[in-house]
């Protein structure tokens, strides 16, 4: 471990704020004291606009970056729209990264995906599955624009002495997700359906795939503790799994938060449509031998995940 505590009024810029993880992150680090933090909007800085990169950073300079702006969807999103999903973030990464190198930040955290990952690689998955078989279909162009952001930070530091390091969380979800039934992650789609479900007293409720497949879930305050913590107390080439260790199947997540809703009808599942990757769980031995665990459980954090919708939609 190589800490690296940053000062209470360091610049610290956390790019894609308003989202599901920069938001929190914000929150958290507002939290614990954190009195120079930096965001852009989208509207006010694209990303994947070179020069609009370059004009921020020259004229920010911050101390640390923490890249949690992304292109991101669930597995329709991923599976319709394939050449925003690698192009968007590939322009992201390559213009945020090699701006924050020569404009010298002193500590960058990239945040990866647990769809890196190969479709078929061994459960837990350890971080050195990275690029040991074929990927998952329905995301492999999200897939290879994050790993390509792993490398990158490796190359920069390899060749520049770059302090660059890879988080990899699992499947994050929790106040400030995207609840389009359409374009969400499973635990908001899921949600918002089951939340209608109940409204217009539906009998049954429709889910996608066969209900087998098995994830972890972690709740978005939880990831938001793990970047802080990794960001002053983690400095080397070798990516970390941020999880909790624990794994849930798609049906049993889908009753557990028709439970928390309210909702009492039938879940039926349609397995004409794609499942993904049978099992993603990630081994987190790396990250608990840097002394972090994650605290929230996933009934709470569907319980305070759903309270947040409810307040904002007045559901």
């Amino acid at each position: 471990m190589n800490t690296n505590r940053l000062s209470k009024d360091a610049k610290i810029y956390i790019a894609g704020h308003t989202g599901l993880v920069g938001s929190s992150l914000w929150r958290h680090m507002t939290d614990q004291g954190f009195t120079n933090l930096v965001g852009r909007t989208h509207q006010e800085l694209e990303l994947t606009d070179r020069r609009r990169v370059e004009d921020f950073f020259d004229a920010e300079k911050p101390e640390a970056v923490i890249l949690a702006a992304a292109k991101t969807g669930g597995i329709h999103a991923n599976n319709t729209y394939p050449a925003e999903f690698l192009f968007q973030n590939l322009a992201i990464q390559t213009n945020v990264i090699d701006a924050a190198y020569r404009h010298g930040v002193k500590k960058f955290v990239f945040l990866g995906a647990s769809c890196m990952y190969p479709r078929a690689a061994g459960q837990p998955i350890a971080e050195t599955a990275l690029l040991s078989g074929e990927l998952e279909p329905t995301n492999e162009a999200y897939a290879i624009a994050k790993i390509s952001g792993v490398k990158m930070c490796e190359a920069y530091r390899k060749q520049h002495g770059y302090s660059a390091v890879t988080l990899v969380p699992t499947n994050v979800y929790g106040p400030g997700d995207n609840f389009d039934p359409d374009d969400s992650h499973v635990i908001a789609a899921l949600m918002m359906r089951a939340h209608q479900a109940k409204q217009s007293n539906a009998p049954e409720l429709t889910v996608w795939g066969t209900g087998t497949p098995l994830r972890e879930f972690m709740y978005v305050d939880d990831l938001a503790r793990a970047v802080l913590f990794c960001l002053e107390n983690y400095d080397a080439p070798e990516p970390v799994n941020i999880g909790i260790g624990t794994e849930t199947s798609i049906a049993d997540l889908a009753a557990m938060i028709c439970d928390v809703v309210g909702y009492h009808g039938t879940l039926e599942f349609d397995p004409s449509k794609p499942d993904g990757m049978p099992r993603k769980s990630l081994d987190t031995g790396r990250l608990h031998a840097l002394g972090w665990r994650a605290e929230t459980p996933l009934k709470e954090g569907l319980e305070k995940t759903y309270r947040w919708f409810r307040e904002t939609t007045n559901g």
